[in-house]
């Protein structure tokens, strides 16, 4: 067993005195080549452009950042523009659709205005008529009261051709009653009279300002309309610079992503070109570490293997002694 063991052992020895001689070799061509990289010219050249690379690549990630920046800026500035402009488009429809009422209410009161007129055109068509009609009737009345004056004045004469059986007192109570009559009409002529002047110069009055708010309501309906054509204009030009915006806004978003689109190619270029670096250090690193592993199993195999051998030989020793 011993036998099977040394031998089992040197066989392991000498698997690993082989495998630390290669990666000795390899270790030394690696180190020769890294020497070599680090003082030829073009390693040093080959850094010198990665890093220049690298730097104007930080410089196009610098730039597009900025530019990514304004653009955001640009943007945040253009939807507060939008917002406002919005803001403006709903108070303007706000204030076409106050002009409208208005125009409406201001249409339906000329057309009350324009009924009122025309019945108060009728209106006065029937008061001359009813004072015409009046007049009349004051003629009728007047000519019935000459043709009972005229008769009384008869009756009056024929009194007078028979004085015996007339009575001075009867007449001169005929004649006051005949005053107050004659006087009582005229009066109430005279009311009537003025109350139809009154009411004839009211309906003129009434006519006038009927004529006068309708071209008044004329006026403002003429304003209304052509506030109503600025506000068209405005609306219109508001949403041209509106839509030209959004092209603007659009293209610079196309641009900035374009650049931002070659800055992340970069960016991965660099971050793909890194992990490469890294893997490399990384495997480097791994195979110093398992070299230094070799190196301290083979050494405690060979610290092993010496105390077998010692004890081996102390053992073969003891009785040849």
């Amino acid at each position: 067993e011993e036998s099977l063991q040394m031998w089992d052992l040197n066989k392991r020895l000498e698997a690993y005195l082989a495998r630390v001689k290669f990666l000795e070799e390899e270790n030394e061509v690696l180190r020769a080549e890294i020497q070599s990289t680090k003082s030829s010219p073009a390693g040093d050249s080959w850094r010198v452009k990665y890093e220049e690379e690298l730097r104007a690549l930080r410089d196009a990630l610098d730039h597009a950042f900025r530019e990514k920046c304004t653009a955001e800026l640009a943007r945040d500035n253009l939807y507060e523009e939008v917002q406002q402009v919005k803001s403006r488009c709903q108070k303007e429809q706000a204030a076409r659709e106050e002009a409208k009422k208005q125009l409406s209410l201001s249409r339906k009161e000329l057309e009350e205005e324009r009924r009122a007129q025309i019945w108060l055109k009728e209106r006065a068509v029937q008061l001359e008529k009813e004072v015409e009609a009046l007049l009349e009737v004051h003629e009728e009345e007047k000519a019935g009261l000459d043709q009972e004056i005229a008769s009384f004045s008869h009756s009056l004469e024929s009194f007078r051709c028979a004085p015996v059986a007339f009575q001075p007192v009867e007449v001169e109570d005929y004649s006051k009653r005949l005053s107050e009559i004659w006087k009582g009409a005229v009066e109430t002529y005279k009311t009537e009279v003025s109350q139809l002047e009154g009411s004839l110069c009211q309906a003129k009055e009434n006519l006038w300002k009927a004529v006068e708010d309708n071209q008044q309501s004329q006026l403002q309906l003429q304003h209304l309309e052509k506030d109503l054509a600025g506000l068209k204009a405005r609306k219109e030009m508001l949403e041209e610079s509106l839509a030209q915006q959004w092209q603007e806004q659009r293209g610079e978003a196309e641009k900035f992503q374009a650049s931002e689109g070659s800055g992340k190619l970069a960016m991965e270029a660099l971050e793909q070109e890194q992990q490469s670096l890294r893997a490399q250090i990384a495997r480097v690193l791994e195979d110093r570490q398992q070299l230094m592993h070799l190196k301290m199993s083979l050494s405690l195999e060979v610290a092993t293997y010496r105390t077998l051998l010692e004890a081996e030989s102390t053992r073969l020793q003891m009785p040849a002694g």
